[in-house]
């Protein structure tokens, strides 16, 4: 992946026109659904292991190349780093897709799976599309033109996080308790889950598009990889909120995420991060 040479904040600003990555993002999202949605369900399914113990099927395959396949024809200056084939290209601006993000709802026929697609600049996230086309949803953003999402009606809306203030009012997800404590941080979820109003375990991409909804107030998960949150920045930060790595930096490559409304971001870290004292 292509690396700031220098840490840039997600919400640094910028000057250029992002309108037309955007439509670009919104057209490879079509493309993409349309590859995913024609094995999805499939009796006759082709699903292989990875050397990572994670699996990987022809419906991830076909998507990725598909999207690479747009992406040589109309950007073909640009980079790609995607799950499945790694990364082509050297360049400032580089394109970080996940085919099929939820593989495992993927192969077993769970509509809960999202193609996620993003545009880094210098390696700062700038355009992100979040589709889950098993569920007829879409979510996207640029810095500067806001976030949106598709309606029931065949509309569009703008996204914005919600006003929650208080760490007792607020929603969270933490995708699961195994996570954590493999991470070693099964204390802070359970001071997590203490201090709150609602704890869930939503999975994958879906609860930060609740986050950007003003659904929930905190989304945080270990083992990520860049191309599993790159589409997510953009998203939560242009509907307001704000997304960083467990440790509060503004970090794709940490391998962890916590992304919130904003407004209860540093109280969050500090509950994950306090220090507990030994029993005496």
């Amino acid at each position: 992946m292509t690396s700031p040479s220098r840490p840039v904040s997600f919400d640094a600003p910028f000057e250029g026109d992002l309108q037309a990555d955007l439509d670009l993002a919104l057209r490879l999202a079509d493309a993409a659904d349309a590859a995913s949605m024609s094995r999805f369900d499939a009796a006759d399914l082709d699903v292989a292991v990875k050397p990572d113990a994670s699996h990987v099927t022809e419906a991830d395959l076909a998507t990725e190349r598909e999207l690479r396949r747009v992406l040589a024809a109309e950007r073909p200056a640009d980079g790609v780093f995607g799950e499945e084939y790694g990364t082509s290209g050297d360049s400032a601006r580089q394109w970080i897709i996940d085919p099929i993000d939820g593989t495992a709802n993927y192969l077993k026929g769970i509509p809960m799976w999202t193609t996620l697609i993003a545009l880094a600049i210098d390696g700062v996230p700038r355009v992100g599309v979040a589709s889950q086309p098993a569920l007829g949803r879409r979510w996207w953003a640029a810095k500067g033109l806001g976030a949106w999402t598709n309606t029931p009606d065949g509309g569009v809306a703008p996204l914005a996080v919600s006003a929650v203030s208080t760490l007792a009012e607020a929603s969270v997800s933490f995708q699961s308790i195994r996570q954590w404590d493999d991470a070693g941080q099964l204390d802070a979820v359970i001071r997590l889950s203490r201090a709150v109003w609602r704890d869930r375990g939503y999975g994958d991409a879906w609860p930060y598009m609740l986050l950007a909804e003003g659904r929930l107030e905190f989304v945080a998960e270990f083992g990520v990889k860049e191309y599993d949150i790159a589409a997510l920045v953009p998203i939560i930060t242009e509907a307001g909120g704000r997304f960083t790595s467990f440790a509060g930096r503004d970090s794709l490559s940490e391998r962890s995420s916590l992304a919130t409304n904003g407004v209860l971001h540093t109280e969050f870290l500090d509950l994950l991060h306090a220090k507990t004292e030994a029993p005496a």
